[in-house]
């Protein structure tokens, strides 16, 4: 080969070894549903200083381009408070998500880590009470008949009397967003101020109508006396069919960010959650939701749907 071809291959291939690899769509959009979060705790946050955040699942957010092996997205880091997860020790059986536990491994060593899972078999609860224990998150676990967090179980793990002011605080959590035997506003905040959970995580509605300062503040204090920490569901990646921002022509399509039905959830739909349409329903104005949750006294927000990033674009 003549040395001028020679060094002109050799050019040629250092380019294409150092040059940038195109990132797919997937990893496009994980990196803007880190910036989404990034910009609701920044905007809650500068309403409330300390504002909690929790996203629920997608731990792989915890790090730059989703990658576990890598390092930590720092201000990702910074934005949360914590992070939660489902089905980590059961799904459908005793079997740990090994995969998902390094990452949260890693992952608690700078943040609160809780975790809720589907418990069918009663024999495996306290199995999955070690497990967790010898990992030191925060568990909820649901029983067979309490698969879509309808209920309030009466047993706590980590019961205690203490004053909550801060995630990092807390023992035990009731997660509770579809509550089954609360015919009326006035009984569920009954029925929460008489238990003892350090923090709960309920919807923002009851009953399509907002919950307001006064209705938060009779269940901020446990029965025992001990302050705690009330936080509020909101789904970011997904659009919901029965809330408030939701329009009758809307479908999928039209507008043109809602992209996908959500399999198992016929009434919910994966969005482009990083069109402007979108953020301003979820943030940054007097109407929008995480304003509203702030407005009615909520500690905070626990963000479902992170993970929609990658069900846009695979299975």
């Amino acid at each position: 080969m003549p040395r001028k071809s020679f060094v002109l291959l050799i050019s040629v291939l250092l380019l294409v070894a150092f040059a940038p690899i195109k990132e797919s769509k997937t990893t496009q959009a994980g990196i803007k549903m880190q910036d989404f979060v990034i910009a609701i705790s920044k905007y809650a946050r500068s309403i409330d200083s300390s504002f909690i955040v929790i996203p629920q699942n997608g731990p792989e957010l915890a790090f730059e381009k989703m990658n576990p092996s890598g390092k930590f997205r720092t201000d990702y880091l910074k934005a949360i408070d914590g992070i939660a997860v489902e089905d980590l020790f059961y799904n459908e059986k005793l079997k740990t998500d090994t995969y998902r536990l390094n990452m949260l491994r890693k992952i608690k060593t700078e943040k609160q880590v809780l975790f809720s899972d589907f418990i069918t078999d009663d024999a495996a609860i306290d199995k999955v009470k070690t497990l967790n224990d010898k990992e030191g998150f925060l568990l909820y676990p649901r029983v067979k008949t309490n698969e879509h967090y309808r209920e309030i179980p009466t047993k706590i793990p980590g019961e205690n009397a203490n004053d909550i002011l801060k995630l990092s605080d807390a023992k035990n959590y009731l997660y509770l967003i579809n509550p089954v035997d609360s015919r009326t506003k006035h009984l569920l905040l009954t029925t929460l101020a008489a238990t003892n959970y350090d923090l709960i995580t309920i919807d923002l509605f009851f009953n399509d109508r907002l919950l307001t300062a006064q209705d938060l503040a009779k269940i901020k204090t446990k029965a025992n006396g001990g302050k705690r920490l009330v936080i509020a569901y909101v789904n970011i990646g997904a659009a919901e069919n029965w809330r408030y921002y939701w329009q009758r022509s809307w479908q999928i399509g039209n507008p043109t960010w809602i992209k996908k039905k959500y399999a198992g959830y016929e009434d919910e739909f994966y969005v482009q959650f990083w069109h402007d349409d979108w953020r301003k329903i979820i943030y940054g104005n007097e109407d929008s939701y995480v304003k509203k949750i702030i407005d009615a006294g909520f500690d905070g927000a626990f963000l479902d749907n992170v993970e929609g990033y990658y069900f846009l674009y695979n299975k």
